[in-house]
């Protein structure tokens, strides 16, 4: 029924022998799918569902997509390059540049001050983007570990290392790249939006996630995925032998030992125990497949019935991105003119690695809104015991989980209940897309808690976070580090290949006044303005209308939408590098203003709308003109089965959350 992974690497391309193999198996598989598939039925049906049976079976692995090269966007093959790539010996050694965690103090940090989306997304926007992200890409990790120092004496340095350096791995190369070419890297899963994090790439892996028995043979499989009795995703324990279950990446907590390890839920993905909100829409999505298979005829063979339901989730998946997120960022594609076979789905590695990097989106805190009795005495211990914040309104529970809380915690989902995360992470909006970075994720990512303080909870996501934890891991920092590790091209040159003008000066970057330090401000030194922790102080805060806010104040934390700094970001830039021409893609894209409109700078914008004009055009199975998928819809859309579905309904048809809970837009805060 699907492609084995059979097929061996050749320069990051299938072999000519296993391309032939895969195309015969797409029309041999789809001919005996049909043959075997109507054997049984009524006359009055068979012609209906032939029509729906003959068209090709969409692949796990993304092989056979492409009706030129099968190959192009399947899982196993390089990530393409739009600007020529940038080492600094041509081949595979990174380029130098100033050292990430300056940058990172210097850039990056937020300084615990919040500074939301100018235009309302919430914080379904970078939920919904890492959804994606883990249906598109993947590097392939290697073993090459590089040190990245950290300077304690650093004056802009808060933090305390639990380490002497930060530590960090280069992707794996890719096969017969990095000695007399530049260094590639292969995309572990396909580039198309196929709900990959829903069902996995490989028959082995699918056959764990469906009910039934686990014993090489899809076919005795049941229609539905499994879950648990109360529909949350199953535990690498569910079928009893913790080993033989599907590879699941363990972060944070769940390297604590057997018994944390123990908490992992396995799904098509292996990164959705990161963080619970991920872990939430996972479940929402696994939920919607068996929504769909319990839609279906009885009569039908439960391998339909999981083939149809497949079929709606991609469909599904597609129609939110391209309807809801996209536009809710702002974003506006090219019209659309149909399949076209000559452009090229595969992700490109500009944009996995610098495009679709946007970090500073993701809030510090996960805010729910609950019935008050909801939780039991015990719960409510419990959650206050992991450093949740809970305060009761005298009817509604109102609880705060802070992003350390809410890391590698899956077992967390099924305690908070699925559509109170679900309906909470549409409540509120998410930071800025902006060059700063919550110091959950620029400093204690995966927490280490300072032994020497009794309750470092107490201090989470506030200016005292430095004392209660240990620096772990430095997300800024490894953004940047990312990019050099792909010879990503500098700033300037990634611009011109998006098809942008040059940047001539730093203040152009930024769109700011100046990019000098202010020579008159007695707060700040002047013979070495770049190393005075004063120069990243907040001045002044506005609201989304421009309206003053105080410094410091409840309001501030809430509603800051613009920030003013005792020095700009120009400035800090320019001491920084120097010479626009060195400034890393990342930093100089993450530090332009946005087009009007949208929480998107121009260089992300271009790169944004290039990489998803070409995962619509590209993908012959996209929903537009997927053929099979508008004969499901005339044979079953009477019982319920739509693809055209708001992210919204989703939550609504697989949760006790009501409509009148949330905005039909969950993407965008509701109007008051």
């Amino acid at each position: 029924m699907f492609f084995n992974k059979n097929y061996k690497k050749n320069d990051g391309k299938l072999t000519d022998r296993a391309r032939d193999a895969n195309l015969a198996k797409v029309f041999f598989t789809a001919a005996a799918f049909v043959c075997s598939g109507v054997e049984g039925y009524a006359d009055s049906h068979r012609d209906r569902f032939e029509r729906v049976e003959r068209h090709r079976i969409q692949s796990l692995d993304g092989s056979g997509n492409n009706r030129l090269d099968p190959y192009r966007g399947a899982s196993g093959t390089v990530y393409t390059r739009v600007a020529g790539s940038a080492y600094a010996d041509g081949f595979s050694t990174m380029a130098e540049g100033p050292a990430l965690r300056y940058i990172s103090n210097r850039v990056f940090a937020d300084g615990a001050q919040n500074l939301f989306s100018e235009i309302g997304t919430t914080q379904w926007v970078y939920n919904w983007a890492q959804f994606i992200d883990h249906s598109i890409g993947l590097r392939d990790a290697g073993t090459e570990s590089v040190e990245v120092l950290f300077d304690e004496n650093d004056p802009l340095e808060y933090f305390t290392n639990s380490a002497e350096n930060l530590r960090m791995t280069r992707t794996a190369v890719a096969e017969n790249t990095g000695t007399f070419k530049p260094r590639e890297h292969v995309n572990t899963v396909s580039s198309y939006i196929d709900a990959w994090a829903v069902y996995g790439g490989t028959e082995s892996r699918l056959e764990w996630l469906r009910e039934g028995p686990v014993d090489l043979d899809l076919s005795n499989n049941k229609a539905k995925l499994l879950l648990t009795d109360d529909g949350y995703l199953p535990s690498v324990g569910a079928r009893g032998d913790v080993s033989s279950a599907p590879e699941m990446e363990l972060v944070g907590r769940l390297l604590a030992g057997p018994g944390a390890a123990a908490e992992v839920v396995v799904t098509g993905d292996k990164r959705a125990n990161e963080n619970i909100a991920l872990t939430t829409v996972q479940t929402l999505f696994a939920r919607e497949h068996n929504r769909i298979v319990s839609l279906l005829p009885d009569r039908l063979p439960e391998q339909v019935k999981f083939d149809i339901a497949r079929q709606i989730v991609i469909a599904t998946q597609q129609y939110i991105t391209y309807n809801e997120f996209l536009p809710a960022l702002g974003l506006k594609l090219s019209p659309v003119n149909g399949y076209n076979s000559e452009v090229d789905a595969s992700v490109s590695t500009e944009f996995a690695t610098v495009g679709y990097r946007a970090h500073s989106m993701i809030h510090g805190e996960i805010e729910l809104a609950v019935a008050d009795g909801t939780y039991t005495d015990q719960q409510l211990e419990s959650f206050r015991q992991l450093g949740i914040e809970i305060e009761s309104t005298g009817e509604t529970l109102e609880l705060a989980v802070p992003l350390n809380v809410a890391f590698a915690n899956p077992q967390l989902v099924p305690q908070l209940g699925l559509g109170a995360i679900a309906a909470g992470l549409g409540s509120e909006p998410q930071y800025k897309n902006d060059e700063q970075i919550d110091n959950q994720l620029r400093s204690v990512l995966f927490q280490l808690p300072n032994p020497d303080i009794a309750n470092p909870d107490a201090c989470l996501d506030g200016v005292q976070m430095h004392e209660c934890f240990l620096l772990a891991a430095d997300l800024g920092s490894l953004d940047v580090f990312r990019g050099r590790d792909h010879g990503i091209a500098p700033y300037n040159r990634l611009r011109e290949a998006y098809g942008l003008r040059r940047i001539t000066s730093f203040k152009d970057i930024t769109g700011e006044d100046t990019d000098e330090f202010p020579a008159d401000d007695p707060a700040i030194d002047t013979n070495a303005p770049i190393d005075d922790p004063d120069i990243m102080e907040f001045l002044e805060l506005r609201d989304k209308n421009y309206n003053l806010i105080p410094l410091e104040s409840d309001v501030a934390q809430a509603e800051a939408v613009h920030g003013v700094r005792r020095t700009t970001l120009a400035s800090r830039l320019k001491a920084i590098y120097g010479n626009i021409d060195d400034v890393d893609a990342f930093v100089g894209m993450v530090s332009e203003p946005h087009v009007n409109g949208s929480d998107l700078g121009e260089l992300q914008y271009a790169m944004w709308k290039q990489q998803f004009e070409a995962l619509r055009d590209g993908d012959s199975f996209f929903y537009l003109w997927n053929d099979s998928l508008r004969d499901i819809m005339r044979r079953y859309g009477r019982a319920g089965v739509n693809y055209r579905q708001s992210l919204s309904d989703i939550i609504v048809n697989n949760t006790a959350v009501s409509s009148g809970d949330i905005q039909p837009n969950i993407f965008l805060v509701a109007e008051e």
